[in-house]
């Protein structure tokens, strides 16, 4: 099943999206689909377009770094870390995991993600996300970008939340899929374009086979003495790494693919000081 968010009669509900087209469900959102499946049903007229908003407004959003091997390697060259810093979080046991937000810092698919204005070398970063269901089950899955000022974390690694953490500093979407229809979450092929004035000034691709960690892994660090609440939402890592030649400015448009979820894909403004 596909879930989507939309606008209907002037309030946010769930969808049902099929063949394109999406089916409100009046007075139930995404979330309360999440803590309880068997209100996913409708009887209501499908829409051919709609208003997309997030597909869940995740009461807290985590993330998880060094995941990808290209990910540990860029950030260790970045630092100029000899001792292998975050190639050692790759190899070690225990995984990054670190705050993202909340709802107040997504932006829905076709809204503005944000440079904050002390950064010069801000970057997306496609990722599989992980909806947490009750007991902290794999409900679903959707796309993120958990945009990034690498330039702060560069700085120094405890920068990492003024990298990570501001507003319209990650996005979601456009749709969560139910883990059942997902046959396996290790062969997606992730794609990743950024557009300046129509032309394509970054491309990329991963395959989450490469991802090193396994996603229930994952979701027990994050949940270990952290009561997270249902609808969590969990970024996985990336294992695209834009260049700071391609270096996110005002106007450019990201576009995230994967294409069992569909395509994320976000217009860039810069932040007010």
């Amino acid at each position: 099943m596909k879930l989507a968010q939309l606008t209907h009669h002037g309030a946010v509900c769930a969808a049902i999206v099929e063949n394109g087209q999406a089916r409100p469900i009046p007075g139930v959102t995404t979330l309360d689909i999440v803590r309880d499946p068997s209100l996913a049903h409708t009887t209501a007229d499908p829409l051919a377009t709609w208003d997309s908003v997030l597909p869940i407004h995740p009461p807290e959003v985590w993330g998880c770094g060094c995941t990808y091997e290209t990910s540990a390697s860029f950030r260790d060259a970045e630092h100029g870390t000899r001792e292998g810093m975050y190639a050692h979080v790759y190899r070690a046991p225990r995984p990054e995991v670190f705050f993202k937000g909340t709802a107040r810092h997504c932006a829905s698919p076709s809204h503005c993600i944000g440079i904050r204005p002390d950064s010069h070398f801000t970057a997306p970063e496609p990722e599989l996300a992980i909806v947490l269901g009750p007991g902290y089950s794999i409900f679903g899955f959707t796309l993120a970008n958990d945009v990034s000022a690498w330039d702060i974390e560069r700085e120094n690694a405890l920068y990492l939340t003024q990298s990570k953490v501001y507003d319209r500093c990650c996005s979601l979407g456009p749709v969560i899929v139910t883990a059942d229809e997902i046959a396996d979450p290790y062969n997606l092929h992730v794609t990743c374009t950024v557009t300046r004035a129509g032309e394509t000034i970054y491309s990329g691709e991963v395959n989450t086979s490469k991802l090193h960690r396994k996603l229930e892994t994952l979701v027990e660090y994050l949940t270990r003495a952290n009561r997270v609440p249902v609808g969590t939402v969990l970024l996985t890592g990336t294992g695209i790494i834009v260049p700071q030649s391609a270096a996110l400015a005002p106007g450019d448009e990201v576009a995230i693919t994967v294409p069992e979820i569909g395509t994320l894909s976000n217009k860039v403004v810069m932040l007010k000081p």
